[in-house]
């Protein structure tokens, strides 16, 4: 150690002239060279080398064994020490812990999610974390696909539901659930959880129903898996929503309730067409009835109007009988005869027809020649 080497070189420093080993004398340069090196530990003696050397061990084992681990944001950490898990979880940040007594587990308390689905089996992880204490899939805040749930209907036959899940594990309480539960917590709670949950609730209906009552088996699923999850002690699991994605009938079934679906549209047609034919009948019906209604108010108008009219002759005729007088009628007697005589003093052929008892006594054609009376007969 440096005690040593001081010596070596004190000793190297004073017999500068030594033989290496084969008699000769080597090289002055090099003896030269030697003879004015000066040991960089010669700076650090006692107390100080000591200090250097600690410093120095220090990060090697830093180096080698990392005490020491960080824990991201949407994770917690868990303490174990000597295989006991400590209760209180470690906050996202730096921590330390003591190499092969220790160790710190970190775990994502992200929202996860589980698919029950018919298409490829894999699973997706967001590798944000190496090493965390999860299951053997490592799908840490991730998304992991399970097939689909099988499932009897009440008849007994085979429906495959696909179902989505989300969760996150409680962070206050995540070194107790990996405790109790495990790396494959997720397993044990989640999955086996929805799986007896969709058994007993599809197991209600046959398999023609399962359509009709989707929204009610949904609100179903997610109220029993909430109710089921919630009831574990401690309440290690935060449900976030679970979500009826598909129901697979047997083919069978699809068919029938296909044919049906089409009946049910032929039959829907049909009233629609009949409903058409109705409301046609009755555009019809009221047309013909305003056009009725029409000329009825037509006629109506133009009987009012005869009658108005007659009603208004008649009146006027008794106004104009009423006031006829010996005097008046005489008076015309006299008029007609002034037209007639001025009438002969212009045409002296002009012919007489005499009315009497009328109201003009006397009419006279006026003949302008005395072949008008020829050319009359």
């Amino acid at each position: 150690m440096p005690a040593d080497m001081n010596d070596y070189f004190k000793k190297k420093k004073s017999n500068p002239t030594q033989d290496n080993g084969s008699g000769n004398s080597g090289d002055n340069n090099h003896t030269n060279d030697v003879g004015n090196f000066n040991n960089p530990l010669n700076h650090f003696k006692g107390k100080g080398a000591s200090v250097v050397v600690v410093i120095l061990l220090i990060l090697f084992v830093m180096v080698v064994f990392k005490p020491f681990a960080i824990i991201n944001s949407g994770e917690v950490g868990i303490k174990v020490r000597t295989g006991k898990f400590n209760e209180e979880p470690l906050n996202p940040g730096l921590h330390f812990y003591i190499p092969i007594f220790e160790k710190i587990i970190p775990v994502n308390t992200r929202i996860r999610l589980i698919t029950y689905s018919t298409t490829e089996i894999n699973t997706i992880g967001d590798n944000y974390a190496k090493g965390s204490y999860i299951s053997q899939e490592e799908f840490e805040g991730g998304l992991k696909r399970n097939p689909s749930i099988q499932v009897l209907d009440k008849r007994g036959l085979t429906v495959n539901i696909d179902l989505a899940v989300q969760y996150s594990i409680k962070a206050s309480s995540a070194p107790k659930t990996i405790e109790t539960w495990g790396a494959s917590w997720e397993e044990k709670i989640i999955n086996s959880k929805v799986r007896e949950v969709v058994r007993d609730v599809i197991g209600q209906y046959t398999a023609e129903q399962l359509p009709e009552m989707r929204n009610e088996m949904a609100s179903a699923i997610q109220t029993k898996v909430n109710d089921k999850v919630n009831s574990i002690e401690g309440q290690p699991v935060v449900l976030s929503s679970v979500e009826l994605r598909n129901i697979d009938l047997p083919l069978k079934i699809k068919d029938q309730i296909e044919r049906v679906q089409i009946a049910k549209q032929e039959v829907t047609i049909a009233e629609q067409q009949k409903e058409q034919s109705k409301q046609e009948a009755q555009r019809k019906a009221e047309i013909a009835k305003g056009e009725a209604e029409r000329n009825r108010i037509e006629a109506q108008g133009q009987a009012d109007k005869i009658r108005i009219e007659a009603q208004e002759q008649a009146k006027a005729n008794k106004l104009i009988s009423d006031s006829l007088t010996p005097q008046l009628i005489e008076l015309e007697h006299i008029k007609a005869q002034m037209k007639f005589n001025e009438a002969l003093q212009v045409n002296k052929d002009a012919k007489i027809f005499l009315t009497p008892g009328g109201a003009v006594p006397n009419i006279w054609v006026d003949a302008p020649s005395r072949l008008q009376p020829a050319i009359g007969q």
